[in-house]
């Protein structure tokens, strides 16, 4: 039996570590550079759309439908809630903490350009999922990168080809960092700061998705409608009053984010690519834009334009990383110990601990529950209808319940091997999408010039 769990051991870290290398590899330049690439495009393309229409982009994300006679499952802000609750994670704690720690200070600037031309890509996805859903046997919408590269590409046998691939990325990844990363996460916080065996976090975290998990997209838009505004409030309130009564510290904190971005002074060597890498790599871990994740809850939405649900699914990216993760990014600066050893949600712990004391950590504590089961949610819709369009309804069920299971799986058991074989997922869930945002460009635009002449109209 020894030798049995040692060659078990083995097999995980050897596993790992390749697979480490490969994630290296599909998270490298050539993917960042696709990514930013794409949304700069898309920003010139649609006329810098994000900073134009933000501000009725927020309006309308807390608005009513404005047709409810529109085809479709859930609300445009069910359609957002479930996108930011797959969205904001570990990555806006511990992922803004371990991009400010390998690349420096100057790595949260380059977050929020990524974000800001993320913002265009976030738009276009879904659009296009909007656009090329389809409605299933079960009478739900079904929509996103695989349903746009088969139905959208002039080419169909590429399209469906493309379509299959991202489908299969997308349900292993789900597995990975939409699941057992994240209870893995929440149960050594819990394990940490008030000793609860995370056999029994994974216990009640599993029992908690599987009360919303099998109900489907109504079920997990209506938990989500209620719980991203408060996990996202009661992070954001104990984030703005840590910086509100330490705000003498604030103009020198973003001072040295600006002046560390074009110098990489904070980083060994001061080497400038390292802290624009790890920014553009988190912030787009982060808000996921690009990846192809979110449009797929945005072809839920109820709407009579396609355009009407993008520019709501585009302020997800504006909450999620220039508000979320600057308030950590920011916060860590000031606290000034991202060069002390720690890594992770142990150094925004420690930061918000610094201002807050003990009050501190449990903000940080909690986010990560709060975040980490909201993300769980989202990931299992995208998994299952990635799953759906590969092999129709009856796999679905089949799916949910292996899902659910993971998420006990992964509080109580390391498995590296997994967690680096999913992250590799993720990041090839990218090159199919990005080939279609690219391609199908021109519908973008076409669909966003008839939604604007309407807008104009309904003046």
């Amino acid at each position: 039996m020894d030798f049995l769990l040692d060659w078990l051991i083995k097999i995980n870290e050897d596993g790992a570590a390749i697979l480490g290398k490969i994630g290296g590899w599909v998270w490298g330049a050539p993917l960042l550079i696709l990514l930013v690439g794409t949304g700069l495009f898309l920003t010139f393309r649609l006329l810098f759309l994000q900073f134009k229409l933000l501000p009725y982009a927020l309006k309308l994300s807390f608005s009513k439908n404005h047709d409810k006679t529109a085809k479709g499952d859930i609300s445009h802000y069910e359609a957002l809630t479930t996108a930011m609750a797959a969205t904001i994670g570990t990555g806006n704690i511990a992922g803004v903490a371990t991009a400010v720690v390998a690349g420096g200070p100057g790595a949260v600037f380059w977050m929020w350009i990524t974000a800001l031309v993320g913002m265009a890509t976030k738009y276009a996805e879904a659009l296009l999922a909007v656009k090329f859903r389809i409605q299933n046997e079960n009478g739900e919408m079904s929509g996103g990168p695989m349903y746009y590269l088969e139905r959208g590409l002039k080419n169909k046998p590429i399209g469906k080809f493309l379509g299959v691939l991202f489908a299969i990325f997308a349900s292993i990844a789900a597995f990975g960092i939409g699941n057992m990363v994240q209870s893995n996460t929440a149960a050594s916080s819990l394990e940490e700061s008030f000793s609860i065996d995370p056999f029994i976090t994974g216990i009640v975290f599993t029992v908690l998705s599987a009360l919303v998990i099998i109900g489907g997209i109504k079920s997990i838009g209506k938990v989500t409608a209620f719980f991203v505004p408060v996990m996202g409030a009661f992070y954001i309130l104990g984030g703005l009053i840590l910086i509100v009564l330490n705000f003498d510290l604030v103009p020198g904190a973003i001072a040295f984010i600006f002046e560390d971005a074009f110098t990489g002074s904070a980083v060994g060597g001061g080497l400038l690519g390292t802290v624009i890498r790890y920014g553009v790599a988190r912030g787009v871990f982060s808000n996921e834009a690009g990846l192809g994740s979110a449009p797929i809850a945005a072809a839920a939405a109820r709407t009579d334009y396609p355009a009407r649900q993008a520019l709501v699914s585009m302020t997800q990216v504006f909450f999620d990383t220039i508000i979320v993760c600057s308030i950590t990014g920011i916060t860590i600066v000031m606290a000034g110990q991202w060069d002390d050893g720690l890594d992770g949600s142990a150094l925004t712990s420690a930061s918000f601990a610094q201002f807050l004391g003990t009050t501190g950590s449990y903000i940080v504590t909690f986010g990560i529950l709060f975040f980490t089961f909201s993300t769980i949610l989202g990931w299992s819709y995208y998994g299952e209808k990635s799953i759906h369009y590969l092999m129709g309804a009856k796999g679905v069920k089949v799916y949910r319940y292996i899902f659910i299971a993971f998420v006990f799986i992964g509080a109580v058991v390391s498995l590296d091997v997994v967690f680096n074989f999913s992250d590799v997922m993720n990041g090839l869930m990218a090159f199919p999408n990005l080939i279609g945002l690219l391609a199908l460009s021109g519908i973008v635009v076409a669909e966003t010039n008839k939604f604007l002449k309407v807008k104009r109209e309904e003046k």
